[in-house]
């Protein structure tokens, strides 16, 4: 059993100011308490990492606790003698908003020899769903990361429920209720996914060892042909509330992240800020 505290479930979502609400053009790091305690932490020194001779644990192990927090892709693929697959895969993000592009990256098995399913199912069938997971789920979706042999279905151990495919018909009538499960692909989403993406494979990339030539990772691009959300998570605006939809994200290790605080920074526009951009420059110069 773990040691650490147990999961607040009461804790909801809150918006707040920037942690540093008065910055101004120019202002250095040390301006704010917070900024002169970070910076103190450089006196402890570098270390620099050559990736070409690092143990290739190590790095896997810094780089993804490096780069985070990481989204979670939960795929769901089929096989083309129909067997079902259901993965997580933390190296994802959009690509391209139009047209709408993911990328999700699958690592081979420690000794390179073994294809993962969603690998060759993705290039066998050119379809896969991208689902989302959130916190009331969690368990559910990290179970299917267990290392199964070739060909086992992650989905009877998760309890999650298939969302049936099928595919686009002409008839109006039945193609407006396909349009409730699923009309594109034949991989199931995740009914309990309140957003999910239904992916064409738009380009299969193998990244190879530069030494040995073996491919280590396959990066996979996808064509979002439709997305399914639940009315339930969205704002007045159409987008994603975050305190409804309670996604999860990943950090280094065992480690998932929760989204509890956000906070609203200007995104500045040239036309009105060009002035004090321009005065902030000229008056450091002076200095």
């Amino acid at each position: 059993m773990s040691s650490n505290p147990q999961f607040d479930s009461s804790k909801g979502f809150s918006i707040t100011g920037p942690p540093n609400p008065s910055w101004a053009y120019g202002q250095n790091v040390d301006a704010t308490p917070g900024g002169r305690e970070w910076l103190e932490g450089e006196k402890a020194g570098w270390k620099t990492v050559d990736t070409a001779i690092e143990d290739p644990h190590k790095l896997y192990g810094l780089m993804i606790s490096g780069i985070v927090p990481r989204p979670v892709a939960f795929v769901s693929t089929i096989s083309e003698d129909g067997s079902t697959n259901l993965a997580p895969f933390s190296w994802f993000n959009q690509v391209s908003a139009f047209p709408p592009v993911i990328s999700v990256s699958c690592t081979r098995s420690a000794d390179l020899t073994r294809v993962k399913d969603t690998v060759r199912n993705i290039k066998d069938t050119k379809g896969f769903t991208v689902n989302i997971i959130s916190e009331p789920w969690v368990a559910q979706a990290n179970v299917s990361s267990v290392d199964a042999p070739e060909g086992f279905s992650e989905w009877p151990i998760s309890g999650l429920t298939k969302q049936p495919s099928a595919s686009p018909v002409a008839d109006a009538i039945l193609f407006i209720k396909l349009r409730e499960s699923q009309i594109h692909v034949k991989a199931p989403r995740v009914k309990e996914s309140a957003f999910s993406m239904e992916c064409e494979l738009l380009q299969a990339i193998d990244i190879q060892d530069p030494v040995s030539s073996e491919v280590t990772t396959t990066l996979i691009l996808g064509s979002v042909k439709y997305i399914h959300v639940r009315n339930d998570v969205l704002n007045e605006r159409g987008g994603i509330d975050p305190a409804k939809f309670k996604p999860v994200a990943r950090m280094g290790g065992t480690l998932y992240a929760r989204i509890n605080d956000g906070y609203n920074i200007e995104r500045y526009n040239w036309r009105e800020h060009e002035k004090p951009i321009r005065d902030s420059i000229l008056s450091k110069s002076d200095l």
